[in-house]
């Protein structure tokens, strides 16, 4: 299997403040990886990175075989799928749902006068299918649920079949339905052999779903573990990581912390 990243001392410096420091990292095809740690580790900087919308103040920074820095990254984003909240804030709120997800062909969140081929039109219907949103097609974006707008991110995520897919905490801000909804389907998503490379950030547990091959926690910017799931997500680890006592758990692939008790 080929690296679809491989990071090699990447740190990440603005001012005083280190955002990463001194990543390495390495995913390979067919991998699921989910990022955890706690608010300021540095996991959306890291997912940033891995989507070419940012460069690594030190270290180097490979994806998809190209290295950041002697790349065009606008020939690199489209080989990238990414599902975001700074993404999902450039869709026009008068957007149509269909238009979301189509206009991820021309790598742009906005339709205006450009023209779609018919099949462009197919591929994004199929997937809008696949994230139950089918039914939504003519509905403005910005009139979806919270967990229906997440689902129509991951679409237009996957509309250029992407060699690499990254989702920033896709699970904020969602319901205990609308979460386990989202588990569910990338589950779904991760058994699928023709799936792209996954990177999944979160800063919860109980979201991680099962068939995820690979994890990462982060503090402070750096790494406290990585490696296969079953090794990295221990009571010392997550207790690490989140700098408390915990209790951990994995029932069929579900994973849950408590504090532990004193």
């Amino acid at each position: 299997m080929s690296d679809v990243l491989e990071f090699a001392g990447v740190s990440v410096v603005r001012g005083r403040k280190t955002l990463l420091d001194n990543v390495d990292w390495q995913v390979k095809e067919g991998e699921r990886w989910v990022i955890l740690g706690p608010n300021g580790a540095g996991k959306t900087t890291l997912l940033q990175i891995a989507g070419a919308r940012m460069h690594p103040t030190r270290g180097v920074a490979g994806i998809l075989e190209e290295v950041m820095g002697s790349v065009d990254v606008f020939e690199l984003r489209p080989r990238i799928g990414l599902a975001s909240a700074a993404l999902a804030n450039q869709i026009p709120e008068q957007e149509t749902v269909l238009n979301v997800v189509v206009t991820a062909s021309y790598g742009v969140t906005g339709r205006w006068r450009e023209a779609y081929e018919k099949q462009d039109e197919r591929r994004a219907f199929r997937l809008l299918d696949q994230w139950g949103m089918s039914t939504f097609l003519n509905r403005r974006f910005a009139t979806l649920s919270e967990g229906e707008r997440k689902r129509v991110q991951i679409a237009r995520a996957l509309m250029a079949d992407p060699e690499l897919l990254l989702l920033d905490e896709p699970g904020a801000g969602l319901d205990l339905a609308g979460r386990e909804d989202l588990v569910h389907r990338l589950s779904q998503l991760a058994a699928d052999e023709d799936s792209p490379a996954l990177v999944l950030v979160t800063h919860h547990l109980e979201e991680v779903p099962p068939g995820f091959t690979h994890a990462m926690l982060l503090r402070e910017g750096g790494v406290v573990a990585q490696g296969p799931i079953d090794e990295v997500l221990t009571e010392e680890n997550l207790s690490t990581a989140f700098d408390m006592p915990l209790e951990v758990k994995n029932d069929g692939g579900r994973y849950t912390a408590v504090a532990r008790r004193a």
